[in-house]
This record gives C-alpha cells, sequence and structure tokens, in this order.
C-alpha cells in the first residue's frame, strides 16, 4: 500500500440541503487534518454524487466546489436509488484514487472513524469496513427487524458484515474487482464480501441524523432487504420446492385417509374442511408464483443490459476531458 494515499470520499445525496453544509464542514476539516498529519496525499477530496434531488443540493455542492478545494460533484441524470448513485461514485474515481471511502451524508456515521480507515488501508488492507458498536439509537422496531433480516440472510448462506451498512474503504483494485460485478439489482453491503481480499473491520458509534429526514421509510427499507435476499440468494426458490414437497406427501395422506373413511363407510361431506383447504393450497399456490415471478423479473431487467446510471456534468474532478459531460442546451 501507498504511504500517502489519495482519497476520495464518496457521499451519495438525495434531497440533503439541510445536512450538506455541515457534512461539507465535517468532511474538510477531516482530510485537512489527514493531510497535515501525512496521512493522505495531496489531492485527496469529497466527491458528493446527487441522486436527481429536487432541492438546492446540486446548486449547494456547485458553489462549494467555487470555494473549498476539497470538493467535487457529480450530478446524475436522473434518480437512480442510493446503491446506484453510490456505484457511480465509486466507478468514477477509480480511475485516479488510491482509495474510496462512502459515507451518507446524513452524519450518522462518525466522520472520525475514516482516520482508522485510512490507517487499516496503510497496513495493508484492500476493505475496511465500518461496523456499528451497538443500535441504541434505533427504534424497537428497526433494530429487531435489521437484526433478524441479518440472521435471516446468514442462514441463507448469504455474507454479509453484522452491523454494517455502506460505510467502508475500498482500495483501487477491490474497486476495480467491484466494476466487474455487472449486475444491475444492487446490493452492495453483499457485493463486497464477495470481492475477497485482505478486509478488516473498524467499530464506531453511529449518531443521530444531523437534520433532514430519513430517506429508507418503512416500504422502502421491505424492498431494500428484499432486493438483497433475491439478488444474492436461490434459496427461496428451493424454499417453495420443498414446501411444494411437503403439501404432495401431506396431500396424499389426506386422500389414503380419505379413501380408507369410504371403504369403511365412515365417510362424511366436509364444506368447511373442503374450503379451507383450497383456500391455503390456492395462496400457496400464488405466493409460491409470485415469488417466482420476482425472479423472473430480476433476470428480464439483468438481460436488458441497460445502463445503471447516465453522469450529467461534474464539477473539480479529475477525469479525461471525453469523460466529463455538460447538460444539453435547449
Amino acid at each position: 500500500m501507498m504511504d500517502k494515499p489519495l482519497l476520495a470520499i464518496v457521499v451519495p445525496c438525495y434531497n440533503e440541503e439541510d445536512v450538506l453544509p455541515e457534512t461539507t464542514r465535517r468532511l474538510t476539516a477531516l482530510l485537512e487534518q489527514l493531510l497535515e498529519e501525512g496521512a493522505v496525499a495531496i489531492g485527496s477530496h469529497v466527491v458528493f454524487v446527487d441522486d436527481g434531488s429536487r432541492d438546492r443540493t446540486w446548486s449547494l455542492i456547485e458553489e462549494e466546489s467555487e470555494r473549498n478545494p476539497f470538493v467535487a460533484g457529480i450530478k446524475l441524470a436522473r434518480n437512480v436509488g442510493h446503491q446506484r448513485a453510490l456505484l457511480a461514485g465509486l466507478d468514477t474515481v477509480r480511475a485516479y484514487a488510491d482509495c474510496a471511502v462512502s459515507i451518507d451524508a446524513d452524519l450518522q456515521d462518525d466522520v472520525e472513524a475514516i482516520r482508522e480507515f485510512v490507517q487499516k488501508y496503510r497496513e495493508g488492507y484492500d476493505i475496511v469496513y465500518g461496523v456499528r458498536r451497538s443500535r441504541k439509537t434505533d427504534t424497537w422496531f428497526k433494530r429487531t427487524t435489521a437484526q433478524a433480516f441479518y440472521r435471516f440472510m446468514q442462514a441463507l448462506g448469504i455474507e454479509l458484515i453484522y452491523n454494517h451498512a455502506d460505510f467502508r474503504l475500498m482500495s483501487k483494485r477491490a474497486l476495480d474487482e467491484l466494476s466487474r460485478y455487472t449486475e444491475v439489482n444492487l446490493f452492495l453491503r453483499g457485493l463486497v464480501p464477495l470481492v475477497g481480499f485482505r478486509s478488516t473491520c473498524v467499530f464506531y458509534d453511529r449518531h443521530e441524523r444531523w437534520a433532514g429526514q430519513s430517506k429508507y421509510p418503512l416500504k422502502k427499507m421491505l424492498a431494500f432487504a428484499f432486493d438483497g435476499i433475491t439478488s444474492l440468494s436461490v434459496a427461496p426458490i428451493r424454499a417453495i420446492t420443498l414446501i411444494g414437497f411437503a403439501a404432495f406427501l401431506i396431500s396424499g395422506a389426506a386422500g389414503l385417509y380419505a379413501l380408507i373413511s369410504k371403504w369403511l363407510g365412515h365417510a362424511k361431506s366436509g364444506w368447511t374442511s373442503l374450503m379451507i383447504s383450497v383456500w391455503f393450497i390456492g395462496g400457496l399456490v400464488l405466493m409460491s408464483l409470485g415469488l417466482i415471478g420476482e425472479y423472473v423479473g430480476k433476470i428480464y431487467q439483468e438481460v436488458k443490459r441497460r445502463p445503471r446510471f447516465a453522469i450529467e456534468t461534474t464539477v473539480q474532478l479529475p477525469l479525461p476531458a471525453e469523460q466529463k459531460k455538460t447538460p444539453a442546451r435547449l
């Protein structure tokens, strides 16, 4: 590893005008300290990725980049979601940075932990995961469901770092390897462990959101969790197969019981049991078809090979001229 790496801190943003000035101040102060300590190279900076915000997020990024040499920006052509926006930033900076740190703009992740990230990188680690010490700041519901999700993913055989989200450092060669994973359905916290290379964890305390509102309500959290499961494992489809075999065995036993009852003259008409069986089997079939349809839908998205994001313009990035894009004139 290089003694003084060029560090790029990638921050995906969506409607973050309330918190952006404070995020910029803290990250800039950290980079200044790291430069003074000789921990990072000159040219290290923060890259804000505007994911199609509808507020003044991009305007603030542009204004800050004009007066702050540590700030650069990427504006995506439209909103593509947190994971793709984060990937857009990482894929861009890997062209010139020695390592990159990804962190959300809400300041819940401890900015000071980046100092230890860099130290671990200089010790030879390609991937450094930021892991929460506890979930004391979460509500009971969020804490319980999150822990259940990690356990369920582990039961499916999916490798995840417990209590780790998207706060991590990756070296250039780890980013290059990640770029080879070209799937459209992204779940980065599941893909990064697949990259391999030497890795370690840095533990930190998570804070309350500095300002603004969470971009992950319950509906999005459930969709994100389901995407993670179906993007990395076929275990749910195998579970349907097992349920199908179990239902077949149960129905066979029930059929044998009905025949024996008829032969012994004990058969009686049972409208209730019949209706329960029909509704149960019907619901099971519809649920199974829905789950299989989810996988078919993901296959449909993958085979079309559509771009995962489009960059509209950039500011203060050391990119080749052919990679810079400017908005079209009306």
